[in-house]
């Protein structure tokens, strides 16, 4: 139930956006088997966008194992979401055993953006083996889309038994950033399931109340998935409200 939940959680990688983009693959140049890395850097850097994302398209198409750190390489600086989801993709094509040793080496990095899409294709891999490199420094980067990512990723990669533990490291980021930050972390606790309420009990009861507010929001998802986050914020600052009212004042 935890992984169903998660694969929903982590940030999607649309597949048919991925069939979409292959009708592409006709107008690109087809690489030979013997292509060389100079060739696939230079189709990967192209001032032009759609160039790039054919590239990274023909390069999944047919991976080899040179392949995967020009494409490692790559998403550390491509300014392209769509592009870098491509690149991603190109990855996913390669056995874990060739890409994980590259990724984990991406999570040192003092390039956010390469932290940031190594955890995010890491959450793609879906390998265990990962999980002990999801640090509580990831957990906690001061960038928000590392820390964004290393939420998804750990959410996946969580060996079972430890989700109580996970739920306690995520819920100190209770009331981090704005909407969208905030949003991300609550869908990552929520697919921790039940696991995750001790954790929210002892934040409702922080002195901040926007830690409080954020976990009663999240604490409503868990229980109503329907009902939204703008309406379970909404709702939550309302509690947090009356609770902070002086008493007496009506």
């Amino acid at each position: 139930m935890k992984h169903e939940s998660a694969t929903r959680v982590a940030v999607s990688f649309d597949l048919d956006t991925v069939a979409t983009f292959s009708l592409l693959a006709e107008e690109v140049v087809p690489m030979t088997m013997a292509r060389l890395d100079t060739e696939v850097r230079r189709r990967l850097a192209d001032a032009s966008a759609t160039v790039r994302l054919r590239a990274a398209l023909a390069v999944g198409s047919a991976p080899e194992p040179g392949d995967v750190a020009v494409l490692v390489e790559r998403c550390a600086v491509e300014p392209e979401f769509f592009v870098r989801d491509m690149l991603t993709w190109a990855l996913t094509r390669h056995p874990a055993s060739r890409t994980l040793p590259v990724l984990l080496r991406e999570l040192r990095s003092e390039r956010a953006q390469a932290r940031s899409q190594a955890l995010h294709t890491l959450s793609k891999v879906g390998d265990g083996r990962a999980w002990p490199e999801i640090t509580h420094a990831l957990l906690t980067d001061a960038d928000d889309e590392v820390a964004r990512s290393a939420w998804r990723a750990a959410v996946v990669l969580v060996p079972e038994g430890a989700e109580p533990a996970l739920a306690a490291e995520l819920a100190t980021q209770l009331g981090r950033g704005g909407r969208e930050t905030q949003l991300s972390l609550s869908r990552a606790l929520v697919a921790l399931g039940e696991s995750i309420l001790p954790a929210l009990e002892a934040a409702a009861t922080a002195a901040d109340p926007g830690v409080r507010a954020h976990a009663l929001a999240t604490e409503r998802l868990l229980r109503d998935p329907d009902a939204g986050f703008a309406f379970a914020v909404e709702e939550a600052k309302r509690v947090v409200a009356l609770q902070d009212r002086p008493a007496g004042d009506d």
